[in-house]
């Protein structure tokens, strides 16, 4: 990707900047002044510690707004919660030892990493610190975590280090953090243009008015790919079954049945770039449903069964020239190898081009968990592992696969990533 592409999506951006307590601290200043530079309206928050290397009144004066440094003193009540969700980008320079531990353990000791903690934005970190400090397998162990649960690190540099010292832990040149930022913000928009279907959460197929024939899915993978698909620049479809929140802009259909979901995902299959069947479809459906409540003294019901659509397979029967179709298959398999044959079964029943398959018997995996881990199986070939990680970084998995897949990239698409 261009430099002119990187800087130009930076134009117009709300960028939180963290700086915290280490002295590569006063690299931030030009940071601050070279995102400016680049049309960003920048929210500088510091840390107490980032006070005693740098003035807050410094960035207050080169930044779009004045400096924050703490949680309570301020006119907002809760400015990490509007700091969160207003941002369309966060960068900490620098990223000490400190705030990547907190950070990595969901610890809101301040306002930078209480902000950290309440956004969806995606977050860039420039860690900055002594090789011993780099090396240790704290830290390690702490960027590992962030690095699975999305975060974008921009390694730092060898070179002279405080105190006379020399080795690996010096931050990397203000150009370089400036230049990562817009390549995070231009990737984000790297799907503009797709237009995208994804169905989410378990279908209910009614026995009576208050009972019904369902399975556990929470729907929660589902929303995931969807809030990532939009996070990208997609316009996102969303056909859920689940009270869950939707990505902004989402077009959103609420259905329960297998046949609503069928008959919401015919109708707005046209003109899709791609299809993601994520949801949960039940199997079968009673033939008949009771129009009053089943009572236990009227004595055990005969519930005769028959099968629900098979909307998976439809689709992949009536293929769309240029749609790129998703399936996903939940399976209790018993080890990857049949997990990965499952997976290439459906791909050619049901004549799609990538399942998403996991194995549900396993610990942390697929319904109603806040994890999953997957395999990513394409009609070409490829196979993609993700191990055991958050639903939101399975999505992130996901998408990465669908943009691999999109051909031809749709003609409208603003961005091209190289």
């Amino acid at each position: 990707m261009a430099t002119t592409d990187r800087r130009e999506a930076l134009r117009g951006a709300r960028v939180v900047l963290g700086v915290s307590g280490g002295i590569a601290a006063y690299k931030a200043v030009e940071v601050c002044r070279r995102l400016m530079d680049a049309g960003a309206h920048v929210s500088p928050v510091l840390t107490q510690g980032a006070t005693r290397f740098v003035g807050a009144l410094t960035f207050s004066a080169l930044a779009s707004e004045p400096a924050r440094t703490s949680l309570y003193d301020g006119p907002e009540p809760i400015p990490h919660t509007r700091l969160g969700q207003r941002a369309d980008l966060i960068i900490v320079v620098p990223a000490t030892a400190r705030v990547l531990a907190a950070y990595a353990a969901g610890l809101s000791s301040d306002l930078l990493t209480a902000t950290l903690i309440a956004t969806r934005a995606p977050v860039v970190v420039c860690p900055a610190m002594h090789t011993e400090m780099w090396e240790h397998p704290s830290v390690v162990d702490n960027l590992a975590t962030l690095r699975r649960r999305g975060v974008h690190v921009v390694e730092p540099e060898a070179g002279r280090l405080a105190g006379g010292d020399a080795g690996t832990g010096r931050l990397a040149a203000p150009d370089t953090i400036v230049d990562a930022a817009g390549a995070v913000l231009a990737s984000r928009l790297s799907l503009a243009g797709v237009r995208a279907v994804v169905t989410a959460g378990g279908t209910r197929e009614p026995i009576d008015p208050v009972r019904f024939i369902g399975n556990r899915s929470s729907g929660k993978q589902g929303h995931a790919v969807a809030d990532e698909l939009a996070a990208r620049g997609a316009h996102v479809v969303l056909v859920t079954t689940t009270d869950r929140p939707a990505p902004p802009g989402a077009e959103v259909l609420r259905v329960e049945t297998a046949a609503e979901m069928q008959a919401a995902v015919g109708a707005q299959r046209a003109g899709a770039h791609v299809v993601v069947m994520a949801a949960a479809v039940a199997d079968f459906r009673p033939k008949a449903q009771a129009a009053t409540k089943i009572k236990k003294g009227d004595g055990v019901p005969d519930v005769i069964l028959e099968a629900t659509p098979d909307i998976l397979a439809g689709l992949g029967a009536a293929p769309v020239a240029g749609q790129l179709l998703v399936g996903f298959a939940a399976e209790t398999a018993g080890g990857r190898d049949a997990l990965l044959a499952a997976a290439r079964r459906k791909l050619a029943s049901k004549h799609v081009d990538l399942v998403v398959a996991n194995d549900v018997g396993q610990p942390g995996v697929g319904f109603s968990h806040d994890t999953n881990e997957v395999l990513i199986v394409g009609a070409d070939g490829s196979v993609t592992d993700v191990a055991l990680t958050t639903k939101t970084a399975v999505a992130a998995a996901v998408v990465d696969a669908i943009a691999a897949h999109l051909s031809p990239p749709p003609p409208h698409t603003s961005k091209e990533l190289t």
